[in-house]
């Protein structure tokens, strides 16, 4: 064979071989692209492959015709509420408050995105005020960064772990941590013009399940204690009901059984216009009260349980205040006191609020003059409320509407 055979024989073997690596995808069938740097000099390009995070905006974009998601419709028990079902006229007398069902709408829909955020993004090592923050920050954008008393947040995030079963959020300068053995009850509010959504969950991050039964027992309390409420229902027997359920489990710790116990001075509740606590009670336990639920009422249908007493005293450094209704009759003790309070009514009117808030909204130097307003009977002050050392608490909650013909869980997700 010639040397100009041979040559032209392994041209076309070369010729074969780039076909075949074109074909296959190999790496020269598609080099990265090149460009020159500024002495003249060929470098290969690479591709960035981040993915934007995605901004979060004002739910209103999301629903610009004003009308959001419903929540979840639930019949009425007893049989006294059978007609109201496929009442005509009260499906009508409904409608006439649908601007006010809107905002409880509104709410829960900003509360369900909030809540998927916090669920995907919170970790362990994370301080607490880093979660506040992540939280808080979500419910004002997603509320469109209106002034605090046209929406946003309801009351102070509550960020309760372990045997503090709740009214706990991080003060400034809290250097508290999440940690991976903790159970977390994650408590959040939105209002939208004084209409407040309450509804909270409980977070954990042990892999072992150390936590499910507790969860599952004040999951199931809480549904229970949602599908008895309604029209002409007597509170008792809801907290009959909740209980029968939540004390039917226990949790296993070091191999020893722990029953779980509803946390029985907690409790849920009305929710009034710029008022979390309104009214009525809904115990989780029977008490007596023979009191029933009404038609157009709003509730916050919330369960706790604990592996302690199952009963919770106030301990710890206070973050939550908030204004009392009816208090315009009485004075502020000092000039100081007086800006203070004026200051809150401007912010805060009567939904609650914590020291960051205050702080956030350009309050300084502030805490003598707050306790004055708290000795004088004008702020009332939630300090955490706590079961004893070395227990859990989970907590679970919806808000519920009770309209002419139906009950609205509105607060409702695929979440819980």
């Amino acid at each position: 064979m010639s040397a100009e055979e041979q040559v032209e024989i392994e041209s076309k073997v070369n010729d074969l071989k780039i076909n075949d690596n074109k074909d296959n995808g190999s790496p020269e069938a598609s080099p990265e692209p090149k460009e020159e740097d500024s002495t003249g000099t060929t470098t290969t390009k690479k591709k960035k492959n981040k993915k934007k995070k995605k901004k979060l905006v004002s739910i209103d974009s999301s629903y610009p015709d004003g009308i959001f998601p419903e929540g979840e419709w639930m019949d009425y028990p007893l049989d006294v509420n059978s007609h109201r079902t496929t009442s005509e006229e009260l499906r009508y007398l409904d409608r006439q408050q649908n601007n006010k069902w809107e905002d409880f709408r509104k709410g829960a829909e900003i509360h369900r995105r909030v809540r998927h955020k916090a669920q995907s993004s919170i970790k362990p090592g994370m301080t607490m005020i880093e979660i506040a923050n992540l939280i808080e920050d979500s419910v004002r954008t997603y509320a469109g960064n209106e002034h605090t008393l046209k929406s946003g947040v309801g009351f102070p995030t509550g960020l309760s772990l372990n045997h503090v079963a709740a009214h706990y959020t991080p003060n400034t300068g809290d250097k508290l941590c999440l940690s991976q053995d903790d159970i977390m009850k994650v408590d959040i509010g939105v209002h939208v013009n004084g209409r407040i959504c309450d509804s909270a969950f409980t977070m954990t991050f042990n892999e072992t399940g150390k936590y499910d039964a507790i969860m599952k027992a004040v999951k199931e309390a809480t549904n229970t204690g949602v599908k008895e409420s309604g029209i002409d229902v007597r509170l008792n027997d809801i907290g009959a009901a909740i209980q029968e359920v939540m004390e039917s489990y226990e949790m296993e710790e070091n191999g020893k059984l722990i029953p779980i116990k509803c946390i029985r001075n907690l409790n849920g509740h009305n929710i009034g216009e710029f008022v979390i606590h309104s009214g009525k009670t809904v115990p989780i336990v029977p008490n007596g009260d023979m009191t029933k639920m009404e038609e157009g009422e709003t509730f916050a249908i919330e369960t706790f349980g604990s592996t302690g007493n199952g009963y919770v005293l106030p301990e710890g450094e206070c973050s939550h205040y908030a204004m009392n209704v009816g208090v315009e009759g009485l004075s502020a003790p000092s000039e100081r006191s007086r800006q203070l309070l004026n200051h809150i009514k401007a912010n805060f009117g009567t939904l609650p609020w914590c020291r960051r808030y205050l702080e956030r909204s350009g309050e300084d130097k502030y805490l003598f003059a707050l306790n004055q307003l708290v000795r004088a009977g004008i702020v009332e002050e939630y300090p955490p409320i706590v079961d004893k050392r070395g227990s859990y608490t989970a907590q679970y909650e919806h808000t519920i509407l009770l309209h002419p013909h139906r009950k609205e869980v509105v607060t409702r997700g695929d979440d819980y």
